[in-house]
């Protein structure tokens, strides 16, 4: 089959089924297999074809894109069930796989962050710097010295570890503690954002305004198993504003069509470039040396197998052929989620007390509902306890704002980021559960929202069992793993294994999680380099 003449994955909506049949897969002779279709494993594939090595994807389900992804949520409402914004995607992976050739179009959310309180106040958080800061000396400007000095210092950061250009430490392997020291130049405030403050301890350094300071500190915990008051919590806000998207520092943007384009355009990329993706044949077993054990009892030989899959996943699938020091590492590291995810589609836009109107700038920006300090601390230790909080910090999207081929005419989609839930109840559990929690989740919207839920028409419920069972990653956590400080830059895993051709590229691989693809790239390149395949 020839990969150019046939339909390019977004005309499939990612449903690229089986290019031929599984007899002729496993006669054929592959230098590589890729055990998952997310779009790490997409990337990795599309650089090992374009290098010249024999390369076949295996997707257990019957769409690719893993986590980011898109479906038909509703008749006429297309989603990405777990991805909603782009902005670590990174440059170099869009410019070599030629994305925007595909149809990539990145729109920055310039409107940034909008957070209403239950005073009537409000904050919008600009990405302009300079409608920023009137919003800060309008809201808080007792803080704008200091708001300035917080987010100059994230920038500092940004600068010193993660430079445009080749200096980028995201590119390649993982860089040791003494070179991200040397970066760091034995600048303390920069070693605490990175490696120890809590996000509370990061914002109460700089600001004093409680509302200032609750504005920020969910970009602390997102998709973190963890309390804002935790050491470490700070460098998650650090990982998320650390990227160059478009050429602008640290923003967030929407991808025109929805995220799941991302993965399809990766796959059409892959496939141009000669590489083989089967969807709908799971793997039942990852045999070193020699390749994968399908689950209908096939063999599909390869020396190189790389595992897009989550790191708990690969174990199980390689079963007993584990080294059990990289087992240890494995089973250390924490992967239990905490997020809830909410796809809603509503009849008109959230009217906010604070700022009325159904279409307004903010609507353009993300909108955090905030906690106070104690609801934070509380709802994290519910769920610990295996209950729900009462209320639920939530981040919110409006995908059809910005690209309104998503929904119906008149309608729009709302994805919703909310924390914490827990993956177990200590009484029920999800399916007995769920409309409660989809419940809380849209009531902890409404306090802030006059026409919440008058305005939903529908809404699809995931916790982390369902993220679990949807997208196939274990525990429900979208980064195949914790990404504090304990877990993150030397200390993620590593894209080699120690067992005989065993590689890992997905979000458990440095850099770490979100839709980033440079874990695709790192890991091609660390097999290149290793010489496999080699003619």
């Amino acid at each position: 089959m020839n990969p150019t003449s046939s339909p390019s994955t977004v005309d499939q909506a990612g449903l690229v089924g089986l290019p031929m049949p599984v007899r002729e897969l496993a006669q054929r002779r592959w230098d590589v297999v890729v055990v998952g279709a997310g779009h790490n494993g997409l990337t990795c594939a599309a650089y090992l074809a374009r290098a010249g090595r024999r390369v076949a994807v295996l997707e257990a389900r019957e769409r690719v894109g893993g986590a980011c992804t898109l479906e038909e949520v509703w008749p006429g409402v297309r989603m990405s069930p777990c991805a909603y914004l782009a902005g670590l995607l990174h440059p170099r992976v869009i410019d070599e796989l030629d994305l925007p050739r595909r149809g990539f179009v990145w729109t920055p959310a310039r409107n940034g962050l909008f957070v209403p309180f239950e005073d009537g106040s409000s904050v919008q958080l600009y990405e302009d710097e300079a409608r920023c800061e009137a919003e800060i000396r309008r809201f808080a400007p007792d803080d704008l010295a200091g708001w300035r000095a917080m987010t100059g210092l994230m920038s500092r950061l940004r600068d010193a570890l993660r430079p445009p250009g080749d200096g980028d430490l995201w590119l390649g392997q993982r860089p040791d503690r003494e070179t991200i020291e040397a970066r760091l130049g034995g600048d303390e405030d920069l070693r605490g954002l990175l490696f120890e403050w809590s996000m509370v301890e990061y914002v109460e350094r700089y600001v004093r305004d409680e509302r200032l300071q609750l504005a920020y500190l969910g970009q602390g915990v997102i998709g973190t198993n963890a309390s804002p008051f935790d050491p470490g919590t700070a460098s998650i806000h650090f990982h998320h504003s650390s990227g160059r998207q478009g050429g602008h520092p640290g923003a967030w943007g929407y991808v025109r069509g929805g995220m799941g384009v991302v993965s399809f355009m990766l796959c059409d990329a892959a496939r141009e470039a000669g590489a083989v993706v089967a969807a709908g044949i799971p793997v039942a077993r990852i045999l070193p040396g020699e390749g994968v054990e399908l689950e209908s009892g096939d063999r599909i030989t390869a020396p190189v197998v790389v595992s897009n899959a989550d790191p708990r996943t690969t174990l199980r699938l390689l079963d007993a052929a584990v080294d059990p020091a990289w087992r240890a590492q494995v089973e250390a590291l924490p992967i239990e989620g905490c997020t809830l995810k909410l796809n809603v589609l509503l009849r008109e836009l959230p009217n906010f007390r604070a700022r009325p109107g159904t279409f307004e700038p903010h609507h353009q920006a993300q909108i955090n509902t905030p906690l106070t300090k104690a609801e934070w601390r509380a709802g994290y230790e519910a769920a610990r306890r295996g209950e729900l909080p009462s209320r639920l910090w939530t981040e919110l999207y409006f995908q059809s704002v910005h690209d309104p081929t998503v929904a119906p005419e008149g309608m729009h989609t709302m994805s919703v980021f909310a924390q914490y839930a827990p993956y177990r109840f200590a009484t029920g559990d999800w399916t007995t559960r769920r409309d409660e929690a989809q419940q809380l989740g849209i009531a902890s919207i409404a306090r802030f929202a006059s026409n919440l839920p008058d305005a939903v028409v529908a809404v699809e419920a995931l916790g982390p069992p369902d993220i679990e069972r949807k997208v196939g990653l274990s525990g429900g956590h979208i980064f195949q793993g914790e990404c504090l400080p304990a877990y993150m830059w030397h200390n993620r895993l590593d894209y080699r294994t120690p067992m005989e051709g065993i590689y890992l590229c997905g979000a458990c691989t440095y850099p770490g999680g979100s839709v980033i693809a440079v874990n695709g790239r790192n890991a091609a390149m660390a097999i290149l380099g290793d010489g496999w395949g080699d003619r």
